[in-house]
Order: C-alpha cells, then sequence, then structure tokens
C-alpha cells in the first residue's frame, strides 16, 4: 500500500552522567534520534489463468526488501479485519487482549486505531477537460456505478480536473455524497493531469492504512509542469497503487498509454484502455475484483545501510506458490535523515 507509511520518532536520551557518576563540569549525553518507518505494502495473488488466489495466511509469504527478511507485523485480506502476527507465527484481531506471556501489540502510530486499517480508502480522480468532452457523461455513470459497487467498508473521495484540481467530494463512506459530488463536474479547459495527479496522491498519502488512486482520463496532458516519472516516484514511495482507465486506444496516443503503462506497473496498479461505456464498466469491476482480493501486510523494516532505492520481493516458499503471480510495487525510497 504509498509510500503508505506510519512515521515514528523515538528519542533515546542516553542518561550516561547519571548511570556513571559523571560530574556536572563533563559533557552532557549524546541524544540520538531513532527513525522507523512502518510499511504498508499490498499485493495480489493469481494463477496462471489469472484467477485470484484467496486464503492464504502470513506464514505462507516471506517478504524481502533488499534480499533482508521482513517480520510481517499485521497481515489483512481483502476488507477483512486485521490480524497481527505473533513472534512464534500466530495470530489474533490487532488489538485484542494480550494473553498471559504473549507479547504486547507493537507500538506505533496507527496501530493503536486498527479501525483504519480496515478497507480501502479509494480516490478518484476524473478527467473533466475538453479531452473527455464527447463521453463525459458515459464516463460518470460508470464511475457513479463503481462507487455504489465498493465494500462497505470502503471510503471513498471523488477529484475532478482540468486545468486545476477540484476535490468534489473528500474521502467519505457515504456513497450519495461522492456521487453527488461527481455529478456536479462539468467538462472544458486544459488538461494537468499529472500537476493533478501529484496533488492526489499527496492528500491520500495523509490517510493512515491502505489506500489506491484511480485515475479516469482520455490520456493528453497540455497544462502540467510536473514530469509524469516525478509522480511516480513520488507514488512508489508513498506505496500508493495507481489504476488507470484511458478512453483513449493505445496506439492514437502512444506517449500517454506508455506514462500510464509505467506508473501503474511501477505502483503495483494495472492500466485499462477501454474506449467504450462497456470496457470502462468492465475495467472498473477488475479494479474492485482486485481491491477484494488483494493481501496487506504491514512491517517495520531490519536494519538497511541502503538509503537509495530498496527493492521489495514478496515470496510464497511453496512448490504451489512458485507458480502463482504476485503483483507489488517494486520498492521504495526511505525517508531521508535521522
Amino acid at each position: 500500500m504509498g509510500r503508505t507509511f506510519v512515521k515514528r520518532t523515538a528519542t533515546l536520551a542516553l542518561a550516561i552522567a547519571a548511570s556513571l557518576g559523571l560530574n556536572a563540569q563533563e559533557k552532557p549525553a549524546p541524544v540520538f534520534k531513532i527513525k522507523v518507518d512502518l510499511v504498508v505494502l499490498s499485493y495480489t495473488v493469481t494463477d496462471s489463468k489469472g484467477h485470484y488466489i484467496t486464503g492464504l495466511k502470513p506464514g505462507d509469504f516471506r517478504i524481502l526488501e533488499d534480499g533482508i527478511p521482513e517480520k510481517i507485523v499485521t497481515f489483512a485480506e481483502g476488507s477483512k479485519p486485521i490480524l497481527q502476527v505473533l513472534k512464534d507465527g500466530a495470530t489474533r484481531p490487532l488489538q485484542a487482549a494480550a494473553k498471559p506471556g504473549e507479547e504486547a501489540a507493537p507500538p506505533g502510530p496507527g496501530l493503536d486505531r486498527p479501525d483504519t486499517f480496515v478497507g480501502t480508502n479509494v480516490f478518484v480522480l476524473f478527467d473533466t477537460s475538453n479531452y473527455m468532452y464527447r463521453g463525459f457523461v458515459y464516463a460518470s455513470d460508470a464511475i457513479a456505478d463503481f462507487v455504489r459497487g465498493l465494500d462497505r467498508a470502503d471510503s471513498i473521495a471523488v477529484y475532478t480536473f482540468s486545468r486545476n484540481l477540484s476535490r468534489a467530494a473528500p474521502l467519505t463512506h457515504d456513497r450519495s455524497e461522492a456521487i453527488f459530488g461527481l455529478r456536479k463536474a462539468v467538462a472544458g479547459d486544459d488538461s494537468a493531469l499529472y500537476n493533478t495527479l501529484l496533488l492526489t496522491l499527496r492528500d491520500a498519502g495523509k490517510v493512515p492504512g491502505r489506500k489506491v488512486v484511480i485515475v479516469f482520463s482520455n490520456g493528453p496532458d497540455n497544462a502540467s509542469m510536473i514530469a509524469p516519472d516525478d509522480v511516480r516516484a513520488v507514488a512508489e514511495d508513498e506505496g500508493i497503487p495507481i489504476y488507470v482507465i484511458s478512453t483513449n486506444e493505445v496506439n492514437k496516443d502512444p506517449v500517454s498509454a506508455g506514462v500510464f503503462k509505467r506508473i501503474s506497473q511501477r505502483t503495483g496498479g494495472q492500466a485499462f484502455f477501454a474506449r467504450t461505456w462497456q470496457r470502462q464498466v468492465e475495467a472498473f469491476e477488475s479494479i474492485r475484483e482486485a481491491l477484494g482480493n488483494s493481501y496487506t501486510v504491514t512491517y517495520y523494516p531490519a536494519p538497511n545501510p541502503n538509503e537509495g532505492f530498496r527493492k521489495i520481493s514478496v515470496e510464497i516458499p511453496s512448490d504451489v506458490g512458485k507458480k502463482y503471480r504476485i503483483r507489488a510495487r517494486p520498492g521504495y525510497r526511505p525517508r531521508g535523515g535521522f
């Protein structure tokens, strides 16, 4: 799931003077600041025919970061309740009362509010530029159908854009409110897709838990000042999968098509090229299915000197698992500074 990190900063004050009986004239004890990021990672598992594999357990997976094994802290499938993974591999609902001898729930912002990790925070970014003028009404209907069909645990935000971003419906569980905001949108003006996508990612990054961004666009961008690869890097680092539904054909605008494919693949999402209303509905249904059949884990990264791009690998060590296909973001860049 952005980078989607929950930042945890702890200050360790070493009381050396007190413990060693040092006098007041000696230098004060050094203070070390240690930063730990809780990585939120969402991924899907499919067989050779593209069918989703569900019902897997935390012990079925192995998460590696730059080849270093990571210990899963929490685990969830679809919109099911979050499970805390204990040291012995057993699980229990997050924040359930600990039994004698069991480890306490891991500390840190976010984990003390398990409700924030239930369901998915879905941000829909709808292209209302003049490129979308002809198919505007049909596109609006396809998005409305998608909103109505989301899982009850999911939240939805509807943003629209042309040259500027409009937050038509802020993140909400109220489907009617989201659709009302959607219906207020009007078409027109130039397209600044990458500028507004960056702003959407920034909004999504402030929300704890799992989130995705769905871009519904005709493709061309003639008003952005932000390069698409810069936007991709932000989404990659924030751990936010981007799904793209383009109403244009691949061969009609190969530049935009290539960007959409690259952004979606590098963030763990998918790109769909759906010119007709029926294809657009099918694309939304595919996205909804992916959200309902995905796994989401969190972990605190093991010590790693790499301050650049860290490669994430999700593996299923079993013989059967080796035949499965796992779609996840390839990695992230850790937040700088200690």
